[in-house]
């Protein structure tokens, strides 16, 4: 037993008993503690404690026997006050599960915000019922407490008594067996007891439900790591995408930056240096669509169309529950890395903020304005709406254009030799536009709950968006073959504007058949499209009849999922009933590509008579990103059904098992079948053994498998048109492409959780992760054999091609460290410390053997990029420091950020391999509460406006990429920004 002070609250006219003591003369003396009295044990001067500590252990027992004899004896004294407190008239979400009444009521607390006395051997053999919806804290505790012979009564403000009718016994009772539960108030307020035989902190330990079926587990007893940051972390963070937020505050996520092309709206994570397709994300435990657009022309998550976390308010959010394990057995595909489950807020809380800032080196402007206001409606029933409304800048980071912008005298274009045409002398250079893009948007989030009855719940949650994003591309020359001087004589910039629409609505009915037994019926159907658009550009190969605003063409991708889950508990005489839980699944997805403007695609076969491009056959089809043609148009699906069996069970106090097993069977692919084993041994008291083995897998995506599409990128230095092709296409298949199919992974981990102190917690876990058949994108593929294929295949725009294939096994080996330190100050306040890192290394273990069509031209399907990508492409090591102080209105939050060495790999040269020196970051934010719900913030992000290493000149693509986009900070410097936050 362990105890951190000597403190406990009652209300101002608690029946106290003077205490004698044989051991030594002592007196009670009150302090206001703002809920009842806080009353303090005073011993005499002349009598210290013994070096064992004796003396103050029967201190506390003694004075914990007479709490607890006066909360049994005279249970109507513990009223404060004849009226009711309006802490208990408050209507809160409440979900608390069949359990133990004793961490019920803990979990009430939590939920509440109350602090609840109760005598715990009295409720310790009690098993309470379900509480779920929107009640009173009052009709909550009513309906825990039926059919138990406990009564309660109000203790002082927000302070709840149990207690049993006087005619009970209470000779036997121990005099340590009154406990509080209680929720940690803000700013730490909330004051730890000395008799309780569980720690107050641990008692307000939050719930999780990711990772397990269990509704009673909190992080510290989870089977797998698993991070929790609630929406005050969020909202320190500083940060104002769902995205940035995790890349933020998790070590082993990562996030990319760049993306070139279609590929600049989306933005992908990387959780323990996976891709951002092997991360499943959910929202309310259900899983959240992919976003339709292939990020294609990025860094390392190439390849990839992940959910599209910005679209998501972070407002909306309650709390974030990130699982760093393998969790395909128990989630289905897509959770070979992990899984982050994203819960909504549920209450009637309100909140508004306005957010402007802007970068340090100009640009990047940003306004936010959201706002999240929750009712009760009906009898028990909920809703909470949330709106986000946003704009963000471009910023310019380029250099000047150093290339050739006119014709030698006389001279084709390409030519090397003549002179030079006087104009470059004095020709303007600054016309690269390369950085952040301008993007404006807005998202909608709600959730709404309604009782059917007393056992039957309705459920409604989703969201909604719409942005713009916009981007300039690459600069073309004035003489250049894919420009029409009469058009731009200047040369020109393509701007590129994706549109997106996204939604997702889920809606089910949970309850309860039995106190025992739970159902939770659900489906969800989402869409996601995405139209493309260029202007200032154009399809050069039309001449100067060339539109220069062009249609290029939309992709569209739909998910509709139908679960039910069941869910019951079986006494077994063990430590605790055994959790079986079982389910299944039906998922139906599309995707569909719709063409661009013919003007976007076709070639005119435009030759100008005059001009240093005389006879000379122009670029076809619009430039940056060529639009869809006829031949990629279409629309594809495929269906998969799945069921899981999923068992927790404590055999004994300090040993808990776990086991899940799914199947799954796709209608293109086949079956597969899955499992996990989980077991945490707590061998004492604040120290904990756990670890994991799993199987796992991952479907290749619709859009991996049909995306086609053409633009020009940045190929080892060299801007060169390629194309994305479909592996059953005939340009792919004469290349040596081969039908996709499913990755397989196997993940063991293990770690440590110390808890040496309730204010102290320490976790270590190491993992290892092998993937099997991995789904990569090819190198790009140039040379006159790929221009011979793609030319017989009709595409004649394009000087290189790539497309997707299994032709690797890799595998990534890893440790995460977690550290927490919650300090009271005394008068100089509270601070919550943290020291969390993540270090990774990704091999190739394996990697087939190059094509024969293509080792015959000595091209690579897997080269130099494409391993770096993965093996040096994110940081190898990652550090976060952080401290977030309190005190009365002020608040600071300080955060030290320490990224590892990241490598851009040149495909064929070492010696041109771009590297990222080991920075630190720092973010900063400062916070005063104006008045009661009225908070200023000042912050800054990157604090000291630090940049990555700039790429050699050889690589800046004339100056357009002057920073290396592999940067996993970004490449637009510090952002200081303003923030008023309203609460009501």
């Amino acid at each position: 037993m362990q105890y951190r002070d000597e403190e406990i609250s009652f209300p101002a006219d608690f029946p106290i008993p003077y205490p004698s003591h044989p051991i030594l003369p002592a007196r009670f003396t009150g302090m206001d503690g703002g809920s009842g009295l806080f009353l303090r044990w005073m011993t005499s001067e002349r009598q210290k404690p013994s070096a064992t500590g004796e003396y103050s252990m029967r201190i506390r027992h003694t004075l914990a026997g007479f709490a607890f004899a006066a909360c049994l004896v005279s249970p109507t004294k513990l009223v404060a006050s004849p009226k009711m407190d309006a802490t208990l008239s408050q209507r809160h979400k409440f979900d608390i599960a069949p359990q133990p009444l004793s961490s019920a009521l803990r979990q009430l607390s939590t939920q509440s915000g109350v602090r609840i006395l109760f005598p715990y051997d009295e409720v310790a053999s009690i098993r309470s019922r379900r509480v779920q919806g929107w009640l009173s804290t009052e009709d909550a505790l009513k309906r825990l407490l039926a059919g138990t012979a406990l009564r309660h009564s109000e203790a002082g403000a927000g302070v709840i008594a149990l207690a049993v009718p006087a005619s009970r016994t209470v000779a036997h009772r121990s005099p340590l067996s009154v406990q509080l539960a209680q929720v940690a108030m803000a700013g730490g307020s909330g004051a730890p007891v000395a008799m309780a035989p569980a720690d107050a902190e641990e008692a307000s330990a939050p719930i999780i439900v990711t990772g397990t079926r269990q509704t009673t587990r909190t992080v510290a007893e989870s089977l797998a790591p698993i991070d929790v940051l609630s929406a005050k972390d969020l909202e320190a963070s500083g940060k104002q995408s769902v995205r940035d937020l995790l890349g933020t505050l998790v070590p082993s996520i990562n996030v990319s930056n760049s993306g070139a092309g279609a590929s600049f709206a989306v933005k992908t994570l990387s959780l323990r240096g996976l891709a951002g397709d092997h991360l499943l994300v959910l929202v309310n435990g259900k899983r959240r669509h992919n976003t339709a657009t292939l990020f294609i022309n990025g860094t390392t998550q190439n390849g990839q169309s992940p959910p599209d976390l910005d679209l998501i308010p972070s407002s909306a959010i309650e709390r974030i529950e990130v699982l760093r394990d393998g969790a395909s057995a128990q989630y289905g595909s897509d959770a070979i890395a992990g899984v982050v489950n994203i819960l909504l807020k549920n209450d009637a809380s309100g909140s508004a903020s306005f957010l402007g800032g802007a970068t340090a080196d100009g640009g990047g402007e940003q306004g936010r304005f959201q706002i999240s206001k929750g009712f009760g409606i009906g009898d028990g029933g909920h809703v909470h709406f949330t709106l986000d409304a946003f704009l963000q800048g471009r910023t310019y980071r380029s250099a000047p254009n150093p290339g050739q912008f006119y014709a030698r005298v006389g001279q084709l274009y390409s030519s090397t030799t003549g002179a030079l045409d006087p104009r470059e002398a004095t020709v303007d250079r600054n016309v690269n536009r390369g950085g952040q893009p301008q993007v404006s948007g807005i998202n909608f989030a709600y959730d709404l709950s309604l009782p059917v009855s007393d056992q039957v719940e309705l459920y409604l949650f989703g969201t909604a968006s719409r942005r713009h994003s916009d981007a300039w591309l690459t600069y073309r020359f004035p003489d250049a073959p894919n420009n029409i001087p009469e058009l731009f004589p200047n040369g020109y910039s393509p701007h590129l504007h994706i549109y997106d629409e996204d939604f997702q609505t889920t809606a089910g009915l949970r309850g309860d058949l039995s106190d025992t037994f739970h159902y939770d019926l659900s489906s969800s159907f989402s869409r996601d499209w995405a139209k493309y658009r260029e202007s200032s550009l154009l399809n050069a190969s039309l001449g100067p009849a060339s539109p220069t605003d062009m249609h290029i063409g939309a992709v569209t991708s739909k998910e509709w999922t139908t679960n039910l889950d069941l869910q019951k508990t079986v006494d077994l005489g063990l430590a605790e009933p055994l959790l079986v839980a079982l389910g299944a699944e039906y998922r139906w997805n599309s995707y569909a590509i719709g063409a661009g403007d013919p003007v976007s695609y076709i070639d005119g076969g435009y030759r100008s008579t005059t001009g240093p491009n005389a006879g000379v056959l122009r670029t076809s089809g619009s430039q940056g990103v060529t639009g869809f043609p006829l031949s990629s148009a279409g629309t594809w699906s495929r269906d998969n059904w799945s069921a899981y069996l999923n068992l927790e069970q404590q055999v004994v106090e300090g040993f808990e098992v776990a086991l899940a097993g799914r199947h799954e069977d796709y209608s293109d692919f086949g079956t597969t079948d899955t499992g996990k084993a989980s077991v945490r041994i707590e061998p004492l008291r604040g120290l904990a053994l756990r670890g994991t083995a799993s199987t796992g897998f991952r479907a290749p995506t619709l859009q991996q498998q049909h995306y086609s599409s053409a633009s020009t990128i940045n190929v080892g230095g060299v801007l060169l048109p390629v194309s994305a092709l479909p592996v059953d296409s005939a340009a792919a298949v004469a290349l040596g492409a081969t039908p996709l199919k499913p990755e397989k992974s196997r993940n063991l981990s293990a770690g440590i959780v110390l808890t040496p102190t309730p204010r102290l917690n320490i976790t270590v876990d190491a993992y290892q992760i092998r993937i099997k058949d991995r789904i990569l994108l090819s190198e790009t593929l140039q040379g006159p054999l790929v221009r011979g294929v793609l030319a017989a295949a009709g595409i004649t725009s394009s000087a290189g091609g790539f497309y997707f294939s299994n032709a690797a096994d890799t595998r990534t080996r890893g440790l995460d460290v977690v550290s927490t330190w919650r300090a009271g100050l005394g008068d100089l306040g509270h601070a919550l410390f943290s020291l969390s890192a993540n270090f990774n290394k990704t091999v190739f273990t394996h990697v087939d053997a190059v094509p024969p069509v293509l080792a015959d031209s000595r091209l690579m399907l897997i080269g130099r990029t494409k391993r770096g990508d993965f093996t040096k492409g994110t940081p190898r090591d990652k550090f976060i420091a952080n401290m977030f102080w309190t005190r009365g209105p002020a608040s600071l939050n300080l955060r030290a950020t320490r990224y590892g060495k990241v490598t851009m790999v040149h495909p064929t040269t070492p010696s041109l391999d771009a590297e990222i020196d080991p920075k630190v970051i720092f973010d900063l934010e400062l916070g005063m509460e104006l008045r009661k719900g009225i908070k200023l913030t000042a912050g800054a992000n990157n604090l000291f406006n630090i940049y990555p290493d700039k790429l050699p000149v050889s690589l800046q693509a004339n100056g357009f990429s002057l920073y290396n986009q592999y940067s996993p900070y970004g490449a637009s410097g510090g952002f200081y920004y303003g923030r008023l936050n309203f609460e009501f």
